[in-house]
């Protein structure tokens, strides 16, 4: 579903990913596991195409690196950066819906994904009335996974989405993780974490970055 090439990425003359290259199957989860500073964020921001790349991007096959920033989404790509970014006036079922509207899904659609969203994530759905500005952090993490998932019909990307949960949020977003591959076998998802014991159990790839280069040994 995704492959890497040999890509690398240089920022203000400093090389910080440096000849990356792997392979995800449909359906797979992959752990990308490093350190603050090893490139994890940088590959994720690569996918989706906010860095300077050289190498190649497929995804499905086909060649993205070429593609815009704001059209990689319309490919099938969902993304929950690790600082969220909800809009604080909005309530949590507008976030939620937004790329759908920017995306000009059909109503139909964007309805069967809301579904989608809150079969996932059902307290999303008590949620979805209130300002997504009062909700927790936790919780805030749980509106991006439910955007992410507006857009994310083949490749779900996930920046560090336990960091600073409380362990029992930490277990009800892995919950909600597990009934999202329960639903969707095919898709694929990224999971970038600081911490390889997280994820041990769920992802099925393990691939660890450290200095801008994934280290052999992934499997």
């Amino acid at each position: 579903m995704l492959a890497f090439d040999k890509v690398d990425v240089s920022m203000a003359g400093v090389h910080v990913l440096r000849q990356v290259s792997f392979r995800l199957p449909p359906g797979s989860t992959c752990a990308l596991i490093g350190h603050n500073g090893a490139g994890k964020t940088t590959t994720v921001r690569t996918i989706m195409g906010f860095t300077e790349s050289s190498g190649s991007i497929r995804l499905a096959g086909e060649e993205i690196t070429g593609v815009a920033p704001h059209r990689r989404p319309g490919l099938g790509i969902g993304y929950a950066p690790e600082d969220r970014r909800l809009f604080s006036a909005f309530t949590v079922e507008e976030n939620v819906l937004l790329p759908a509207r920017v995306a000009h899904l059909s109503a139909e659609e964007t309805a069967r994904r809301l579904e989608r969203c809150y079969a996932v994530m059902p307290e999303l759905k008590e949620l979805a009335p209130r300002p997504a500005g009062s909700v927790s952090g936790g919780q805030g993490k749980m509106v991006a996974l439910g955007r992410a998932l507006m857009l994310g019909t083949k490749l779900v990307i996930l920046d560090e989405p336990f960091q600073g949960l409380a362990p029992v949020l930490a277990q009800r977003y892995a919950e909600a993780l597990k009934r999202l591959r329960a639903q969707d076998r095919d898709i694929t998802l990224l999971i970038t974490e600081s911490n390889p014991k997280l994820l041990a159990a769920f992802a099925d790839i393990t691939l660890t970055i450290e200095r801008g280069e994934i280290e052999a040994g992934g499997h």
